[in-house]
């Protein structure tokens, strides 16, 4: 599909300047930006990426990771192509550090269609960075909405305030990817900063959207008790204590060959951002810190063994042992 893209101006030298995300890419005649989904084309920018899907599946909503967003519940999810990051640690980069121009045209009407023959609550954009393909995001989203089902958003959070101010009323719930809370790790690993998606997790929570965080620990890089509680002090503070934290262990990937995450190190972490927050969770490793425990009483609301999800100890949205009302969207 040739279609325009949104957020951008013409720059002085008659070239384009995106707006969409912080990197505000200049693009000569025929450039992508770093994205390499949006292209400059006769002195306007197009949306490449619209409707070309490089993965479409029905996951389970913990999958996301979503544990406090209508658990047990299944979504579809589907992924573009491109990446507004570099990350050298990327589980996903064969599509999100490449483009399949030739990847086969979907309406959204197609994408709403799936979605509720599949029997999902909605549709979850992710895999690869959704944010670069604003525009197909929006118009799916706004189907969606009027079907009646739920948009979800798996994300690093690298935009605008502009554009995230027309996209989240749309967005039902969220799991932002906070890498680390240190700068010079955004630069040196990512390719970003890091003070953009920290606005854009607060202006996530503002517009009153369910939000998740999740957080990569590589060990050396972005693991020591400072800077894990640094990020839990910051969740706290700004999105509430109530914010779930989803600690996930790293495994070598794409350029990153630094050793996987040792479980003491993700046991190590867990409790340190217990001490700020009410639900941490360990993912991608096994033991504990999969359940929801109320945080007045330590009865368990949500049982979980892998994908399997049990919700027990919940009497509407009040834990059932202390009463004690719980984050959890039902």
């Amino acid at each position: 599909m040739n279609k325009k893209a949104r957020y951008w101006v013409t720059a002085d030298d008659g070239g384009v300047r995106c707006g969409l995300c912080p990197h505000r890419c200049r693009l000569a005649e025929g450039a992508t930006g770093r994205c390499g989904i949006r292209r400059a084309s006769g002195g306007v920018l197009y949306a490449c990426g619209y409707g070309k899907i490089s993965s479409a599946a029905i996951d389970p909503i913990e999958k996301k990771p979503l544990y406090h967003f209508h658990p047990g519940s299944r979504i579809f999810s589907i992924g573009g192509w491109g990446c507004n990051f570099a990350c050298e640690f990327c589980q996903n980069w064969t599509i999100s550090q490449r483009v399949e121009s030739g990847a086969g045209d979907v309406d959204p009407s197609g994408i709403v269609a799936d979605a509720g023959s599949a029997g999902s609550i909605g549709v979850a954009y992710t895999y690869n960075e959704p944010l670069v393909g604003i525009e197909f995001v929006q118009d799916c989203a706004q189907a969606v909405r009027k079907a009646g089902l739920k948009n979800v958003l798996v994300t690093n959070g690298y935009i605008e305030r502009g554009p995230a101010s027309d996209l989240l009323p749309l967005v039902d719930a969220l799991n932002i990817d906070i890498k680390s809370m240190n700068e010079e790790f955004y630069r040196m690993h990512c390719g970003g900063r890091l003070a953009p998606v920290l606005d854009f997790a607060k202006q996530a929570v503002e517009a009153g959207c369910h939000v998740e965080i999740t957080n990569l620990l590589i060990p050396g890089l972005n693991s020591s008790d400072d800077e894990v509680h640094a990020l839990a002090e910051w969740i706290a503070g700004n999105l509430g204590p109530g914010t779930p934290l989803h600690i996930s262990a790293y495994r070598p990937q794409y350029k990153l060959s630094i050793k996987s995450t040792p479980y003491s190190l993700m046991e190590s972490a867990w409790k340190v951002s217990r001490a700020a927050l009410s639900y941490v969770y360990l993912g991608n490793t096994t033991g504990e810190g999969q359940n929801t425990v109320c945080p007045g009483c330590s009865a368990t609301l949500v049982t979980r063994r892998g994908y399997m999800t049990e919700l027990r100890g919940t009497i509407d949205g009040s834990c059932a042992d202390c009463g004690r009302r719980v984050d959890i969207a039902p």
